[in-house]
């Protein structure tokens, strides 16, 4: 007989993704070639120059053992310099930054390192699936806190002065914001931070979307001098196209991100030392490579705004980051229907709203991470699958 798994599992279902590409694989291996659009993954590579100096580090004597807990001190100098670069945020880069193994990382250890058993931790819906997941995980309470259209996905802070603040212990933002592109505003920030500061509670910004087809970068950080309240995640796996290299970062008061490394550092053993050197070389990059970046990704939102526009979707023009968040076709509310429709009819997939929350149903999110020639199949095999519905009705 199977040992059976611990109880703390069914506070989580499988993640969407982790079953849906497993059935596009299957499409895939019967000759039904799909063309992703769903998937946030960076396709193109980081600088050249980035990859030399992680090549020319790997190749050397002594690169290769247990690196710091904290990583080498001149990782966390180029995220301070970086953060004073893109934020005008003075970090204190000897004890208020942590490099993590990519941001996600993050979210479990800030979570282990506040939480207990019965506290409440505010999510925002839609959002980030692993806000929640890694709460309940912990035995803490979701409570979710709704972004509308109506009210530009930001926090309704009518509806939030209503809540039971008693046991409320963190609550995660994410701006810019995913799965909706919104943006950060430094007014939001200040209330968000005076709330925390009334109901005694830690605010934590995710963000890795900054600086893609943003050119309003803001940290939390800027609002908060003391970081009394405010934690910041942030990640080289968007900007700087090293989704896969795994590098991440915290920054915040010392007292907490001591707190977070004694979580860290009973988990793992360290980032590989050539990474660090590569990630140091990748955060001094100047403007210039993340404007080229950007120039690309703007040819292709044009593509996707063309196709989702094409299939009756409507699209809000001020959008930040590597998505493409759509109002589905009015008279339209089964999202999951809606993409599985597309997936089968035309082999074109997308992501569907309702994966973020209850918020998110009626809409979808279409990623910015394909050649532009993709998004013109995609187009293609829609004009055909539209035509053939046509023909058929």
């Amino acid at each position: 007989m199977m040992i059976k798994p611990a109880d703390r599992l069914n506070q989580v279902g499988e993640y969407y993704f982790s079953h849906k590409l497993e059935e596009i694989r299957k499409l895939t291996a019967q000759g039904r070639q799909v063309l992703n659009l769903g998937i946030g993954s960076p396709d193109m590579p980081p600088v050249k120059t980035v990859v030399d100096e992680l090549v020319t580090s790997a190749r050397q004597e002594g690169h290769h053992a247990y690196q710091s807990y904290r990583s080498i001190p001149a990782l966390r100098a180029a995220m301070a310099r970086y953060y004073q670069r893109t934020f005008a945020v003075q970090l204190d880069a000897t004890h208020g930054i942590l490099p993590l193994l990519g941001s996600k990382e993050g979210v479990m250890y800030v979570s282990m390192a506040f939480l207990n058993p019965g506290d409440v931790v505010l999510v925002p819906d839609p959002g980030y699936p692993a806000y929640g997941a890694v709460a309940r995980l912990l035995g803490a309470e979701v409570q979710y806190y709704d972004l509308t259209e109506a009210n530009g996905w930001q926090p309704d802070f009518a509806k939030l002065a209503q809540l039971d603040w008693s046991r409320v212990k963190l609550m995660w933002i994410n701006y810019p914001h995913m799965p909706t592109g919104a943006r950060s505003q430094a007014t939001v920030f200040d209330r968000l931070v005076a709330l925390a500061r009334q109901h005694d509670f830690l605010l934590v910004n995710d963000n890795p979307y900054s600086q893609v087809l943003n050119d309003r970068p803001l940290s939390l950080l800027s609002v908060d001098a003391d970081l009394e309240r405010s934690l910041e995640l942030n990640s080289l796996s968007k900007s700087f196209n090293m989704a896969g290299w795994r590098v991440g970062m915290v920054a915040g008061h010392p007292h907490y991100i001591n707190a977070i490394l004694q979580a860290k550092s009973n988990v793992d053993s360290g980032m590989f030392l050539p990474i660090q050197h590569a990630a140091i070389r990748a955060l001094d990059l100047d403007a210039g490579w993340h404007n080229e970046r950007n120039d690309i990704y703007k040819a292709r939102r044009q593509r996707a705004v063309a196709l989702l526009t094409r299939l009756g979707c409507s699209v809000a023009d001020d959008q930040a980051g590597m998505f493409v968040w759509a109002r589905l076709p009015q008279g339209v509310n089964d999202d999951f229907k809606w993409v599985d429709e597309l997936l089968y009819g035309a082999r074109v997939f997308v992501t569907p709203g309702g994966v973020f929350g209850k918020n998110g149903r009626g809409y979808v999110r279409m990623s910015l991470c394909a050649a532009e020639e993709v998004y013109e199949k995609a187009m293609n095999r829609i004009l055909q699958w539209q035509k053939s519905n046509l023909q058929s009705a």
